[in-house]
C-alpha cells in the first residue's frame, strides 16, 4: 500500500556534486595554498570568494568568513566539521612538500602508515592518503 507521503513524491532530479566551500579569513591565501598543493587553477575571484580547480567538476572555494575561528581538532572546542582527503602515490614526498608550502603536520588520535592528517595555513584539516 502506498502513503499519501510516497504518491506526491516524485522521481529525484539529477543533483551533481559541485565545490566544497571553506570558510577562511584569507580566501586569496588559501586559495594559493591549495593551487600549489594540487597544481590546480584559480578560476574565479570575487572581493569574498576564489574558486580553484582542477578541470571539469573538481572544484574547491574559499569564502571569507568575518571573525573566522580555525577548528581546534584533534581538541573538539571548535569541531573540524569538515576535512577532505587527498589520494597520493608517494605520501612521504607529497607530505614534506605539503609542510614546504604551509601545511602543519598533526597527530590525531589515529594513527596509520597509510595516512597523514595536516591543517592547511586557516586551520582546516586535511590528509593526504596513501
Amino acid at each position: 500500500m502506498t502513503t499519501d507521503a510516497e504518491s506526491r513524491e516524485s522521481a529525484p532530479p539529477t543533483i551533481g556534486f559541485r565545490s566544497v566551500v571553506l570558510d577562511t579569513d584569507d580566501p586569496p591565501g588559501l586559495a594559493e595554498f591549495y593551487t600549489r598543493l594540487l597544481g590546480w587553477e584559480i578560476t574565479w575571484t570575487a572581493d569574498d570568494w576564489v574558486t580553484i580547480s582542477g578541470g571539469p567538476g573538481t572544484r574547491i572555494a574559499f569564502q571569507l568568513a568575518l571573525n573566522y575561528q580555525p577548528p581546534t581538532w584533534p581538541d573538539d572546542t571548535i569541531p573540524q566539521q569538515l576535512h577532505i582527503d587527498f589520494g597520493v602515490e608517494d605520501l612521504p614526498a607529497a607530505a614534506a612538500y605539503a609542510e614546504s608550502i604551509g601545511a602543519r603536520r598533526v597527530e590525531g588520535p589515529d594513527k596509520s602508515p597509510d595516512f597523514i592528517v595536516f591543517l592547511d595555513p586557516s586551520g582546516h584539516p586535511f590528509c593526504l592518503c596513501r
